[in-house]
């Protein structure tokens, strides 16, 4: 037997589902098919295109290579680059390479080689996937949702949320904000955040936001320790957590009947979305969303407010202003 079939069968043996040692064998056979200068005849852009009897002889041709021990971590950046070249996705690639290194940690098992050249080789970036969007029927049903303005819990709540989509706060941010500087600003419709490492902007407050806030503030008090700084307090008095608005976003979005998952990123994205369909102006959204590299000096020296201000209060649906009658 091979180390290749040997190698499969051990996987079998540690119960690994059929379809995952498919996978490895179609993974390794595109890697010794490199080796052996088979992969134009045999590997086709989609493997899976491959005749039963022409991945038998492919198998078959890949299974005389022994010389494992004598494959470089070169070789193996060469593959990876070839299949990079041929326009293969970073997923598979990755996947690929991570058949590989399994395959030389069992050969270091059984003697065959002394190390493993693949564990050197790092896979190509994948691309991040955006968040999926919300649009902004849904994200105003969530928002106007009648809530009990009896209870505290939700008068926060609701503040929380409108925040989170109005200020495209990051849940962490909207949890860290303080009485103090984060709310200085709040009467000109400005929320001071302190981002990912340190970064500090100034975010806009929509006037949706900016009076659930202020409702929440006129009660906080009664519920918040006396020395406790935080904006947003649990039951406890003390500052609110992470989780705990994941939890109670999930409660409206139960309650509200919307067909999706939702999170706190989510309304951060749906804010950063519905800005830039609006305006088009994709400097105000990295503005907003925290993303550039300013100081609190540098907003109010090198940042328009004033633009940002006119764009948001035009684009963002829950900012824009009540018509007079």
């Amino acid at each position: 037997m091979t180390e290749l079939d040997a190698f499969l069968r051990s996987y079998k043996q540690l119960g690994k589902s059929p379809k995952t040692i498919d996978a490895y064998q179609r993974d390794l056979l595109v890697f010794v098919s490199f080796l052996i200068d088979l992969s134009d005849k045999y590997l086709p852009e989609q493997k899976e295109s491959l005749e039963a009897a022409d991945f038998y002889q492919a198998w078959l041709l890949c299974n005389q290579f022994k010389d494992w021990q004598s494959v470089l971590v070169d070789d193996i950046k060469n593959f990876v680059g070839y299949r990079m070249q041929r326009g293969i996705a970073a997923r598979s690639i990755a996947r690929q390479l991570s058949a590989i290194r399994s395959f030389y940690d069992y050969l270091i098992i059984e003697g065959v080689v002394s190390n493993n050249p693949a564990k050197q080789v790092k896979a190509p970036k994948q691309p991040k996937p955006l968040p999926k969007s919300l649009d902004v029927d849904l994200t105003q049903a969530l928002l106007d949702k009648p809530f009990n303005s009896e209870s505290w819990q939700e008068v926060r709540n609701q503040a929380i949320f409108e925040l989170l989509y109005s200020s495209a706060l990051r849940v962490s941010e909207c949890a860290d904000l303080n009485l103090s500087p984060s709310l200085d600003q709040l009467q000109d419709g400005w929320l001071y955040v302190l981002g990912k490492g340190g970064k500090e902007r100034l975010s806009p407050v929509g006037k949706k936001a900016k009076q659930a806030l202020e409702l929440w503030l006129k009660i906080r008090f009664d519920h918040a320790n006396i020395e406790e700084r935080a904006v947003f307090v649990n039951r406890f008095g003390r500052r609110l957590g992470v989780r705990s608005i994941q939890k109670s976003l999930d409660k409206r979005t139960l309650e509200t009947g919307l067909p999706t998952k939702m999170s706190p990123h989510r309304l951060r994205h749906a804010c950063a979305t519905h800005v830039l369909e609006s305006s088009g102006d994709l400097r105000t959204v990295q503005e907003m969303l925290g993303h550039a590299n300013l100081s609190t000096t540098q907003i109010y020296t090198k940042l328009d407010l004033q633009h940002l201000a006119m764009v948001y209060d035009k684009a963002h649906p829950r900012a824009k202003k009540e018509k007079s009658i």
